[in-house]
C-alpha cells in the first residue's frame, strides 16, 4: 500500500511518545543486561577461577571484538539496515546469555580453564552484540527525540543498578544455602536471556508501529536515510521517497564521516575521556584493589551497587533543563576535572575508611552519567536525518575506545604488587 506523506501530520508526533520512551528504557536495560550481569556476578567468577583476575580479563576481552565491529559498521553505516543490526544484535545477546548458562549447567559449576574461555568466546560474542545494538540503537534514537536518546541512556545505567540490587538481594537470600553465589549468578543468567528475548519481541513488532516512531523515521527517509527504509515497509509504510530524498539531497552535501568528527571533536573527546577515567577504577580497582573491610564479601558489591545506582540517578538530571550543562566549554572542564578522581581512590584505598570509599564512588557514577547524557544529547541535534544516524555511531565509538583504553589502564592498579 502507498502511504501518503500528508498521514504524516505533526500531531501524530504526540502520540506513542511516552510509550516509546518506556521501550527506549527498556532497549537500553537490555544492551548493557548481559555485560553488568557477567560483572556482577564477579564474586562467582572469583570463586571458578582465582588466579584469572576475571573482571579484568572479560572486560578486555569484550572490548576489542565490540569496539572492531562498530568500526566496521560506522563506516558502511550510511547502507546498512538498521532493523536487522539491532534485531541481529538483540538476538546474539539472547544466544550468549543462553550459553554461558548452559556452560554453566553442563560442567556441573566447576573451574578450569577451558570453561574459562569458552565463557571468554561467549563474552565476545556479547561485545559483537553491543556493537550492533549501541551504536544502532543511538543512531536510530539519534533520528527522533533526544527525549528517546535520553531515556536508552538511562536504560543502559538502570541495568546496572537493577543487576547490583538483584545481586545484593540474591547473596542475602542463598548465603547460608549450599551453592548459593552459584544459584545466584543461575538466577541472574536465566533473568537475563529471558528480558533478551522480550527485547527482541518489542523492538521487532511494538516499536516500529508506535506513530511517533513512524513520523521521525518517515522525516528522516525524506531527508535522505537509507537506513529506515527496513523500519518503514515492516509497518506498511511504503512510501515514495525518491523524488523526495532527491529534492532533499541536492540543496546541501552531506558530511562526511571526518567532516562530522572534526565538527564535534570536543564531544567525541568527552565521550572517550569520561570512559577512561571511569573504567579504570570500574570494575577491576573495586574487586581487586580496594583492600578488606568491615563489611567483608560484602564491600565490593556494595561498591559496585553504589556506582551503578549513581549513575543512574545522575543521568536523569539532565531532563531539568536548567541543571543541563550545554555549554560545550564547561563540558570539557567538567571532563578534565574527573582525573582528579584517579589519585583520590588510591589515596583513599590507602588511608581511607570504607565510609570515604563508598562516597568516592557516588561521586565516580554521578560524573560519568551526567555528561554523557549531556553530550548525547547535544551532539546530533543540529543535523539532519543520514548526518545524526552517522554521528550517532561515531559517539558511540568514541565511548567504546575509551572504555578499552580505561580497560587497559586498570591493570596498572595490579603490576608490581605481587598480583599481576
Amino acid at each position: 500500500m502507498v502511504h501518503d506523506s500528508s498521514d504524516l501530520e505533526i500531531p501524530m508526533k504526540l502520540q506513542g511518545k511516552w510509550s516509546a520512551m518506556a521501550m527506549c528504557w527498556l532497549f537500553g536495560l537490555g544492551t548493557l543486561l548481559s555485560w553488568n550481569i557477567v560483572s556482577t556476578i564477579g564474586d562467582y567468577f572469583y570463586e571458578l577461577f582465582p588466579n584469572y583476575h576475571p573482571a579484568r580479563v572479560l572486560t578486555l576481552v569484550y572490548l576489542p571484538f565490540s569496539l572492531a565491529t562498530i568500526s566496521i559498521f560506522l563506516y558502511h553505516q550510511s547502507r546498512i539496515d538498521t532493523r536487522k543490526r539491532n534485531i541481529t544484535g538483540y538476538i546474539l545477546f539472547f544466544a550468549s546469555n543462553f550459553s554461558l548458562l548452559v556452560l554453566d549447567l553442563a560442567t556441573s559449576g566447576n573451574g578450569g580453564i577451558w570453561k574459562y574461555i569458552g565463557m571468554c568466546i561467549l563474552i565476545a560474542i556479547s561485545g559483537i552484540a553491543d556493537a550492533h545494538v549501541q551504536g544502532g540503537m543511538i543512531g536510530d534514537l539519534a533520528l527522533m527525540c533526544p527525549e528517546f536518546i535520553q531515556s536508552f541512556v538511562a536504560g543502559l545505567a538502570a541495568s546496572g543498578a537493577l543487576t547490583s540490587i538483584l545481586r545484593l538481594t540474591t547473596k542475602a537470600a542463598f548465603e547460608n544455602v549450599e551453592n548459593g553465589l552459584r544459584t545466584g549468578a543461575l538466577v541472574f543468567l536465566a533473568i537475563s536471556t529471558l528480558f533478551e528475548f522480550l527485547c527482541i519481541i518489542l523492538y521487532a513488532f511494538f516499536f516500529p508501529n508506535l506513530p511517533i516512531v513512524k513520523y521521525y523515521r518517515a522525516k528522516a527517509a525524506r531527508e535522505g536515510s537509507k537506513t529506515v527504509s527496513s523500519d518503514l515497509s515492516a509497518v506498511g509504510i511504503q512510501m515514495e521517497f525518491d523524488q523526495h530524498v532527491e529534492n532533499d539531497a541536492k540543496p546541501s552535501k552531506r558530511l562526511s564521516i571526518k567532516q562530522l568528527f572534526l565538527e564535534n571533536f570536543d564531544y567525541t573527546m568527552d565521550l572517550f575521556l569520561i570512559c577512561v577515567v571511569t573504567l579504570s577504577i570500574f570494575p577491576g580497582f573495586l574487586y581487586e584493589n580496594t583492600g578488606s573491610h568491615q563489611l567483608g564479601t560484602w564491600y565490593p558489591l556494595v561498591l559496585v551497587t553504589t556506582y551503578n545506582v549513581s549513575n543512574l540517578i545522575s543521568r536523569y538530571i539532565p531532563l531539568i533543563q536548567y541543571l543541563k550543562l550545554e555549554s560545550r566549554k564547561g563540558l570539557v572542564i567538567f571532563v578534565l576535572s574527573r582525573f582528579l578522581l584517579i589519585p583520590a581512590f588510591y589515596f583513599t584505598s590507602k588511608y581511607g575508611d570504607q565510609g570515604w570509599m563508598i562516597a568516592l564512588v557516588f561521586i565516580l557514577g554521578s560524573t560519568t552519567g551526567y555528561p554523557t547524557v549531556c553530550v548525547m544529547t547535544l551532539a546530533p541535534r543540529i543535523y539532519k536525518g543520514p548526518e545524526k544516524n552517522a554521528l550517532g555511531n561515531l559517539l558511540v565509538l568514541s565511548l567504546q575506545s575509551g572504555i578499552l583504553i580505561g580497560v587497559a589502564l586498570d591493570w596498572l592498579w595490579i603490576i608490581g604488587n605481587g598480583n599481576f
